[in-house]
C-alpha cells in the first residue's frame, strides 16, 4: 500500500504549511496578522488622541497614545494564538504594560507622568530585549520579524532617549534655579524678574519661541540704568503652560495681569523682539495710559485691525484640534530630541543664559507654546494693528537687514510712522537673531531702548 508523504515547510511560505491533522483547520499567515495589529495599533492611537474625553494635555495625550498602542500589541498576542501555528504570547506583556501606563497617565495626569518618567525607560528597555529574544525563538517567518524588530529599536530608541530627557531635566532643576517669582494670572502662573530700580519700567518682551534668558545680554545692561523687567510667556521657560490658545490679545492680558500683581507700577517702555513686538504694540492699544515709550527689535510687521473674535475668547471645552495636534507633535521632546536641538542651536548668549535656554527648549510644555503661538500668527499680527496712533510718545524701531525678504524695509520703515517722535535705525551686518543673541549687536538694543528711556525721563524728542 502505497504512503503519502508528509509535506515539509519551506521557507518559500514562511513556515506557514504544517502537517494535516483530522479535524485541523486552516492557519492564517502570520505576516498578516503581525501588519494588521501594527497597524491597529497606530490607528487606535490616533482615535484616542482625537477623542473629545481626552483632555488636550501632555500626560493624558500620552497615555491615549499608549493605550492605542496596547490594543494593537493585544490583537497580536490573541490572533495570533487564535488563526496561526505561531502563537505569539509574548506580545500580552508590552500591551499589559502600555496598558496600565496609559490607563495612569489618563487617571492621575502629571503627577503619575513624573514617576513614569524614571519608572518607564530602563523597563520598556529591558522588554524590548526580552521581545527580541521571544521573536527570534519563537516566530518563524522572516517577514513578520522584520515588521517586528523596526518597531521594537523605536521602542528601544524612544526609552534610552526619554531616560537622556529626565535625567537632563532633573540636572537642569538643580543647576539653573528659576530668578524671580511665579505669579497666578488667572488658571496659570507666569515667571516675572525684575532687577535694579528707577523710571520708567523696562518690560522685555522676548521673541516667537523665545523666552526671558534669550534676553541675558539685555537684561543686565538695562537693570544698570532703570528697574528692568523680563518675564516668560505661558508654557515657556518657568511659566506654567496655559489651557487657552495665547494670541496676542491674550498674552497683552497676561502680561498686564502680571505686571499688576506682582506690584509693578507704570509708566512702562515696552521692548519686543520679533513676535514680541506684536505683543507690546497690543498692550500698547489695550493700556496707552500705562505705556510711555516703545522699542520693536526687528518686530512682525501687524496688519490691519479686523473684527475677529480672539482665540483667547473661544468657548470653554470646545473642542482644540490645533491644541491636540500641537500637544501630540510636542511628546517628541519628551524623547530628548528637543536637548539635542537645544546643544546645537543655542549659541552667543552668556553662558548661564545659554544653559538656561538650552534646558527651556528641552521641554515639551515649550514646544506646545511655540506651535501654539505660530498657529494665532494671524490673529496676533492683525491684534497688534490696532495700534495705529502713539501719538509723540518716543519709538525706537531696530531693523537687521541681514537674510531679510524684500517687504521687510519697507513694513519697518511703517513702523516707525506710529510716532512723531520716532528714530528707525537699521543695524549694519546684524541678523534678526543676533539683535538680542549676540553682544555687540545686542549692546546696540541696549543704547535704543536707554535712549527710550532718557526721552521719558528728559520729555525730549530721541535723538537720531
Amino acid at each position: 500500500m502505497a504512503t503519502i508523504p508528509t509535506p515539509t515547510p519551506t521557507p518559500e511560505d514562511g513556515g506557514q504549511q504544517r502537517a494535516s491533522r483530522p479535524g485541523s483547520a486552516p492557519r492564517g499567515h502570520i505576516g498578516w496578522i503581525v501588519a494588521g495589529s501594527l497597524a491597529t495599533g497606530v490607528l487606535a492611537a490616533l482615535v484616542l488622541v482625537a477623542a473629545p474625553f481626552v483632555p488636550a494635555q501632555e500626560a493624558a495625550i500620552t497615555g491615549a497614545v499608549l493605550c492605542g498602542f496596547a490594543l494593537g500589541w493585544a490583537m497580536l498576542a490573541v490572533l495570533s494564538v487564535r488563526f496561526t501555528d505561531q502563537p505569539q504570547r509574548w506580545a500580552a506583556v508590552p500591551a499589559l504594560l502600555m496598558a496600565v501606563a496609559g490607563l495612569l497617565l489618563l487617571g492621575f495626569g502629571s503627577p503619575a507622568q513624573t514617576v513614569l518618567n524614571w519608572v518607564w525607560p530602563p523597563v520598556m528597555l529591558a522588554v524590548g530585549i526580552w521581545m527580541i529574544v521571544c521573536i527570534h525563538r519563537r516566530l518563524r517567518s522572516s517577514g513578520a520579524r522584520w515588521l517586528l524588530y523596526p518597531v521594537i529599536v523605536l521602542l528601544g530608541l524612544a526609552a534610552i532617549g526619554g531616560g537622556y530627557q529626565t535625567l537632563g531635566a532633573a540636572t537642569d532643576a538643580r543647576a539653573y534655579p528659576m530668578p524671580g517669582r511665579l505669579i497666578d494670572v488667572g488658571g496659570h502662573r507666569l515667571h516675572l524678574s525684575c532687577t535694579g530700580s528707577g523710571s520708567p519700567t523696562v518690560v522685555l518682551e522676548p521673541g516667537g519661541g523665545e523666552m526671558s534668558s534669550n534676553l541675558g545680554w539685555i537684561t543686565p545692561a538695562v537693570a544698570r540704568t532703570t528697574r528692568g523687567c523680563v518675564y516668560d510667556r505661558a508654557g515657556r521657560g518657568w511659566s506654567e503652560p496655559a489651557t487657552t490658545p495665547q494670541d496676542g490679545a491674550r498674552i497683552a492680558t497676561d502680561l498686564h495681569t502680571l505686571l499688576h500683581r506682582g506690584g509693578v507700577p507704570g509708566p512702562y517702555v515696552l521692548a519686543g523682539h520679533s513676535f514680541g513686538g506684536l505683543y507690546v504694540l497690543t498692550f500698547a492699544a489695550r493700556y496707552p495710559d500705562e505705556v510711555a515709550g516703545l522699542v520693536l527689535i526687528d518686530s512682525t510687521a501687524p496688519k490691519p485691525a479686523t473684527n475677529t473674535a480672539p482665540a483667547s475668547a473661544a468657548e470653554k471645552g470646545s473642542y482644540d484640534a490645533s491644541g491636540r495636534l500641537s500637544t501630540l507633535v510636542s511628546t517628541v521632546a519628551g524623547l530628548g530630541l528637543g536637548r539635542l536641538y537645544g546643544q546645537v542651536a543655542v549659541n552667543g548668549l552668556p553662558p548661564r543664559s545659554t544653559g538656561e535656554v538650552r534646558a527651556g527648549v528641552a521641554t515639551a510644555r515649550n514646544l506646545r507654546s511655540t506651535i501654539d503661538e505660530y498657529v494665532q500668527a494671524s490673529s496676533s499680527v492683525h491684534q497688534a494693528g490696532a495700534l495705529t496712533d502713539f501719538g509723540a510718545k518716543p519709538l525706537v524701531v531696530l531693523t537687521a537687514p541681514v537674510g531679510q525678504s524684500a517687504d521687510w524695509i519697507p513694513a519697518q520703515n511703517h513702523l516707525a510712522t506710529l510716532s512723531t517722535n520716532s528714530v528707525h535705525r537699521t543695524i549694519a551686518g546684524a541678523t534678526h537673531e543676533a539683535l538680542v543673541g549676540e553682544q555687540k549687536y545686542a549692546a546696540t538694543t541696549t543704547q535704543a531702548i536707554l535712549d527710550v528711556v532718557s526721552a521719558v525721563r528728559s520729555h525730549r524728542p530721541l535723538a537720531g
